[in-house]
C-alpha cells in the first residue's frame, strides 16, 4: 500500500485520479483504519489530506459556516457561533462514537462513508447544507442530499474529495434539532434518525421546513410532505399528527436484527414530531 500525504488540493486529487480504484481518502481515519483490518480489504493508495491549507479550519463567513473536511467532529462544539447557528447539527456530529473517536472523525468523512444510519447527514440535510468538491476539472458544489447514492457508495467521481461542507447562516427565528433512536444509549448506531429544520414569522407561525430521515431507506430522505405539513402551522397537534404520517409512510427501511419495518416507521414519526418540537421552541427563543 502507497501513503501519500499532499499538501495542495490540486496534488491531492490528481493522486486520486491517477490511482487505480482501490484509492482511499484519509480525513479522519476512524472508519477507514477500521475497514483496513478486515482481510477483505484492498487498498493501493491512501491519501491523508490533513496537511492540506484549510481542510482543518471552521471558517466563518457572512452568510455561511465553511467546515475543511478534515476539523474533527469534537472541534465543532467548541466554535460558540456554528453551535448557536446549528445545534442539531453539532449535536448530531457529537454523536458519533465516543468522545476519543469524535476527536478524529470528521462530518465530510461520515457523508462520504454513505451509511444510510450516519447520524449527521440527517442534520446536515434539514440545514439545506452544501458540500464544495475539488476534483481534476476545478471545484463544483453540490447539496449534501445529493452526495450518498446508496449504501457505501457516492455520487463522487473519479479522482473528486470533498474539500469542506457550508452550512448557511439561518435566518432569525430559526432552529434545528436531530435525534436519533438507538438500543444503548451511547456509541450505538441509528436505528432511525431524524433531522428537522424551520424557520418562524412573527407571530410564531412556520414560514419553512425540512425534515430528513436516516436510517429507513438505502441513503438519507428528504421527507418534503412532512416539512409540507409544518408550513403554516404553530406546530397544533394535527400538525405534528400529519408530520408523523408523512415520515412513516415515507419511510423504506429494512427488516433486521436491529429494528423491524413496522417499528422503524413508527419510531421515524415520533422521532421527527419530537425534533420538530425541539426546533420549534429554539426557534422561538431566538
Amino acid at each position: 500500500m502507497r501513503y501519500e500525504r499532499p499538501e495542495t488540493l490540486m496534488d491531492a486529487t490528481a493522486l486520486l485520479a491517477e490511482a487505480s480504484e482501490n484509492a482511499f481518502v484519509l480525513a479522519g481515519g476512524t472508519d477507514l483504519l477500521v475497514r483496513m483490518q478486515s482481510d477483505d480489504f484492498k487498498a493501493d493508495l491512501v491519501v491523508d489530506i490533513k496537511s492540506i491549507a484549510g481542510m482543518g479550519e471552521v471558517t466563518e463567513t457572512e452568510d455561511a459556516f465553511v467546515i475543511g473536511a478534515a476539523v474533527p467532529c469534537a472541534a465543532l462544539g467548541e466554535h460558540e457561533a456554528l453551535t448557536a447557528a446549528w445545534p442539531g447539527v453539532v449535536e448530531a456530529a457529537n454523536l458519533i462514537g465516543s468522545t476519543q473517536v469524535q476527536g478524529r472523525c470528521t462530518v465530510s468523512g461520515n457523508l462520504c462513508n454513505a451509511s444510510p444510519a450516519a447520524d449527521s447527514v440527517p442534520a446536515l440535510v434539514a440545514a439545506n447544507a452544501k458540500v464544495r468538491i475539488a476534483g481534476p476539472g476545478g471545484t463544483r458544489e453540490a447539496a449534501v442530499l445529493d452526495i450518498p447514492t446508496g449504501p457505501g457508495k457516492t455520487s463522487l467521481a473519479k479522482g473528486e474529495i470533498i474539500e469542506s461542507v457550508i452550512l448557511p447562516k439561518p435566518t432569525a427565528r430559526s432552529g434545528d434539532a436531530y435525534l436519533r433512536f438507538t438500543p444503548r444509549t451511547e456509541m450505538d448506531i441509528a436505528v432511525v434518525g431524524a433531522g428537522v429544520s424551520l424557520s418562524l414569522d412573527d407571530d410564531g407561525v412556520v414560514k419553512s421546513a425540512r425534515v430528513a430521515l436516516g436510517a429507513v431507506g438505502p441513503k438519507v430522505m428528504l421527507v418534503e410532505d412532512g416539512a409540507r405539513a409544518l408550513v403554516g402551522t404553530r406546530l397544533e397537534d394535527a400538525a405534528l399528527n400529519a408530520l408523523a404520517a408523512a415520515c412513516s409512510a415515507g419511510s423504506n427501511p429494512i427488516d433486521d436484527k436491529r429494528g423491524t419495518v413496522e417499528f422503524r416507521k413508527q419510531v421515524a414519526g415520533v422521532l421527527a414530531r419530537r425534533a420538530a418540537q425541539t426546533a420549534y421552541t429554539r426557534a422561538g427563543e431566538k
